[in-house]
């Protein structure tokens, strides 16, 4: 039988909380503000890689924020770089401008 998730990520090195979402649950990484920049280097898949005080909008939530507020999720064995208002909208990162 195959396996449900084939592709599996490393998870990153930082505590998670669990964020209850509709009937179920999303894992959110806890990042240190020193160690945002690295994160963000490290997961980003576009260049240039922003600066974490440039100001982005989602998209979906046809909101503004500062890059240095992305959250990273942890679903389906993937580390998933999303924006602050992911839990309201589903913006990931492909969903920045």
């Amino acid at each position: 039988m195959p396996e449900k998730y084939p592709f599996s990520e490393p998870r990153l090195p930082f505590p998670t909380r669990m964020v209850v979402v509709g009937s179920g649950t999303i894992e959110v990484y806890v990042i240190p503000d020193d160690r945002k920049e690295a994160v963000l280097k490290e997961l980003y898949p576009f260049q240039p890689i922003p600066a974490l005080n440039k100001v982005m909008e989602d998209i979906h939530a046809e909101k503004k924020f500062k890059v240095k507020e992305f959250l990273v999720t942890r679903e389906d064995n993937m580390n998933i770089l999303v924006s602050p208002y992911y839990f309201e909208s589903g913006g990931t990162v492909i969903d920045w401008v």
